[in-house]
């Protein structure tokens, strides 16, 4: 495995985008929950899939000896996962504001736990002198099954309602870029590692699929729209204004 100092410039500096991606990335969805006050036709098992894969993501990202910003990047993913799961827990399941901060709080203090004892475990088993590298490969196949498996649950909100209404197009962007630079990190790496790259090329994949059908949908509804418009063009017509000179008013 690559010690830290010998990774490339052109992977740190890579790494870092993927990171300011993912830190950014969520806010976008974030924010629009906010302002309609709803989560309707966004997933909490989504963003909970996402959060429990910042635990396998992180584990391999630090034990590995991947580029820094790669170290923080499964943290901020697993904190504004559960940011938005809180979300949709206030909105859509009216829970209280008290309740969904004491969750959030808990589960993220969990989750870091776990991680953390992820991390000091496997560095006793991972090592250059016995070449284990299997608990490696098992936490990349996890944090990808769990990545992929969040957003497959949206599409699978998008196949029952033929629409992407209540996801963020910028968040899916922001994402899918994140995703993009973070591949390219780790294949700049001294000695890029296969599973990091299915991990990130996958999700990047899944992504690209919905920006497809985000597209097109909106693509037709503005055809359609269009459409309309030439069959009704009354539509669009102001009414003139009323005549006035034949209806006086004598006033005594």
């Amino acid at each position: 495995m690559a010690v830290i100092t010998d990774s490339p410039v052109t992977a740190n500096i890579l790494g870092t985008l993927g990171a300011i991606f993912w830190s950014i990335q969520l806010l976008p969805q974030i924010w629009k929950n906010y302002r309609r006050h709803s989560t309707e036709g966004f997933q909490p098992s989504f963003m909970l899939l996402w959060a429990l894969a910042g635990i396998p993501l992180g584990i391999f990202n630090i034990v590995d000896n991947l580029n820094i910003p790669l170290w923080i990047q499964p943290q901020i993913l697993s904190v504004l996962s559960l940011v938005t799961w809180g979300q949709c827990y206030y909105y859509g399941h009216k829970w209280s504001l008290k309740l969904c901060i004491l969750a959030v709080v808990g589960l993220a203090v969990l989750l870091g736990g776990v991680e953390t004892a992820g991390i000091l475990s496997f560095r006793l088993i991972v090592t250059k002198e016995n070449g284990v590298n299997w608990p490696l490969y098992l936490m990349a196949s996890l944090a990808t099954l769990l990545l992929s498996l969040g957003v497959l649950r949206e599409y699978l909100q998008i196949y029952q309602h033929r629409s992407t209404a209540g996801i963020s197009i910028l968040f899916i962007i922001l994402d899918a870029l994140g995703d993009l630079t973070s591949l390219l990190s780790i294949l700049f790496e001294t000695k890029p590692f296969i599973f990091g790259i299915i991990a990130y090329a996958t999700e990047l994949t899944l992504w690209i699929g919905i920006i497809i059908y985000y597209s097109i949908e909106h693509l037709y509804g503005n055809i359609i729209n269009n459409r309309n418009h030439v069959i009704n063009p009354k539509t669009d017509l102001q009414l003139p204004a009323p005549d006035r000179t034949n209806n006086l008013v004598v006033c005594f």
